[in-house]
């Protein structure tokens, strides 16, 4: 997760595109980024189209069975409150059954406003700690219809990611077991190693005396946040480093977030 942002201009920008909503239109006939429907998953024809303010909302309605999936933000912007919005997102909100954003993305709404669409809002709890993954993938199948898909991707979700905290628990032992210092919101890497950190920071840049404080808890690793890093700030302490992505990249996939946080953790540890 990250923080609201207070960008100047926005409200300006967002009412330039709504002056420009009809060649928005125009340009939605010509295509969107949405995943192909997959009837066999529940969310093929028929299936509910939704709009997802970054990948990360999108993995959650994949994951719940969607399947006419489009995001606002491109993957690889690290920091989703800062996007300017262009004409092309209000087309396409347009057609949208379903708008998915996190409170720090304000845009979300204020486009759908702008387009003047009937979508369903949803604020979603953007963390991908398990109990709030669940409870998340779970609501969304119900508000999808999508249930039964749901269901089973969290079958899927349960063997993978006890697999990966094994294996990420394993490489945490072997190392030691050193005290952890985790950004607050990427302390569910820290529960895949099975470590309680002894210290967090965030999400503002830790001040000089958080980082002594930090520091006289003699760390041996430090999880940062590649969103929102801060670690920079904790270079005087020597401790190994992970950047963790909450995101996923353009597939969509929130579990190949859990495999990619394993491999960084490992090799941290191993070295």
């Amino acid at each position: 997760m990250t923080p609201p942002s207070t960008a100047s201009g926005r409200a300006r920008g967002l009412g330039r595109l709504a002056a420009a909503l009809a060649l928005a239109t125009a340009l939605s006939a010509c295509g969107s980024s949405g995943a192909e429907a997959d009837p066999a998953d529940g969310g093929g024809a028929g299936g509910p189209k939704v709009v997802a303010a970054s990948t990360w909302e999108a993995a959650f309605a994949r994951a719940a069975g969607a399947r006419d999936v489009t995001v606002i933000v491109p993957p690889g912007i690290t920091h989703p409150p800062d996007y300017d919005p262009k004409p092309s997102d209000i087309a396409k909100v347009a057609g949208a059954d379903f708008v998915l954003y996190a409170a720090f993305e304000g845009f979300a709404p204020k486009l759908r406003s702008a387009a003047g669409s009937g979508a369903e809002l949803i604020e979603l709890e953007l963390d991908n700690g398990p109990a709030a993954v669940e409870s998340e993938v779970t609501r969304l199948g119900g508000e999808f219809g999508t249930a039964a898909a749901a269901r089973t991707w969290l079958t899927s979700f349960d063997t993978v990611y006890a697999a990966e905290s094994r294996k990420a628990a394993a490489a945490y032992r072997q190392a030691g077991e050193p005290p952890v210092v985790a950004q607050a919101f990427v302390t569910w890497a820290a529960e895949m190693l099975g470590a309680r950190p002894v210290g967090t920071y965030g999400p503002q840049p830790p001040t000089a005396s958080r980082v002594a404080e930090l520091a006289g808890k003699k760390p041996g690793l430090v999880l940062d946040n590649s969103a929102m890093p801060g670690a920079d700030a904790l270079s005087s302490i020597e401790a190994e480093r992970v950047t963790v992505v909450n995101f996923p990249d353009q597939n969509m996939d929130l579990l190949s977030v859990y495999r990619s946080t394993v491999r960084a953790l490992t090799t941290a540890l191993d070295g």
